[in-house]
């Protein structure tokens, strides 16, 4: 039954997941260009979904932690240190998400409820992660925009492709 509960989840998780990516895609939207404003000011990731998503700095700085950190634990070292180049930040944030049950923060919850059980249960434990930090789980989906647009205008397609493979 258990186990029944976590793939419902994580298949939530997931759809909710594609329904964000599918927003990255269609960034000529008219909500598009207001995001995409904001990623590129000198305000930083974090002031971009404070104002964008209405939450808080704590929240804001938590969530995209996390994201980071289940792509930390899904890229290739090689691959995650041009994330993390091309945005500093990065490690601060992963240290700033939720600990996870088994410790470590993100990329802990990630790799104890995503090991062997794929994408799904790694989206998840990132929901299992936004829980922590007051969000509803369909906030992944919102975060997951502002964060690919973010990571385009500071590290250009090379690392926002590198972002959407794993996030996907």
């Amino acid at each position: 039954m258990k186990k029944q509960i976590k793939n419902i989840v994580a298949g939530l998780f997931v759809a909710v997941l594609f329904s964000g990516c599918a927003a990255v895609s269609n960034m000529g939207s008219s909500a598009a260009p207001a995001a995409e404003k904001s990623a590129t000011s000198d305000s930083g990731l974090v002031s971009t979904l404070t104002s964008s998503l209405g939450v808080s700095n704590e929240q804001a700085t938590g969530g995209a932690g996390a994201i980071f950190g289940y792509a930390k634990d899904k890229l290739s070292p090689a691959d995650f240190s041009k994330v993390s180049e091309s945005m500093p930040e990065v490690d601060s944030l992963i240290k700033a998400a939720p600990a996870g049950e088994s410790g470590g923060g993100a990329v802990g919850m990630v790799s104890a409820l995503g090991a062997g059980g794929g994408a799904g249960a790694g989206m998840g434990a990132l929901a299992g992660s936004f829980s922590k930090l007051g969000l509803a789980p369909d906030m992944l989906g919102k975060f997951i925009p502002i964060v690919m647009q973010y990571a385009n205008n500071k590290g250009g397609s090379a690392v926002s492709s590198l972002l959407g493979g794993v996030l996907q």
